[in-house]
């Protein structure tokens, strides 16, 4: 289940986003939808870089049996708006499909995949959801191609 905390005017097509979420954990994960500004200070925070970025993912650090025992959420993932609308029309494709690949992107990192420091492991199973739900290139896939 999703928590969703859109704070912009940003459409979203939540169960979209639920099948992608379910596929991948049955816990709950909150999303938050954000401005630049709000995105920017929250990198700062916690990565140390003063810059805003398209998707910061925050798990729940707890013991996994802890998490299973008392059902915490999986952990929180924050998306800005502007990324999403900026590469869905550069990109030319939807603003709903540009979330959803930022989302699968959060989801990964909220299991635990980190594309910085993996032997792809990510990718491949980011290139794996892309094809499931017929979305276009990601993220990382872009990166790459780059």
């Amino acid at each position: 289940m999703i928590d969703l905390d859109n704070q912009t005017t940003l459409a979203v097509d939540l169960d979209a986003l639920e099948k992608i979420a379910q596929t991948l954990s049955t816990k709950e994960v909150e999303l938050i939808i954000t401005d630049d500004k709000t995105m920017q200070a929250l990198n700062a925070e916690h990565r140390g870089k003063d810059t805003t970025t398209d998707v910061l993912s925050f798990p729940i650090e707890a013991p996994f049996t802890e998490q299973s025992i008392f059902g915490m959420p999986l952990g929180s993932i924050i998306i800005a708006e502007s990324y999403v609308k900026e590469k869905a029309a550069l990109l030319k494709h939807s603003t709903q499909d540009e979330l959803s690949l930022l989302f699968i992107h959060g989801m990964l990192h909220l299991l635990g995949f980190d594309h910085e420091s993996d032997d792809g492991e990510m990718r491949g199973r980011e290139k794996e959801l892309i094809k499931a739900f017929d979305l276009p290139n990601s993220l990382i896939v872009r990166m790459e191609e780059s």
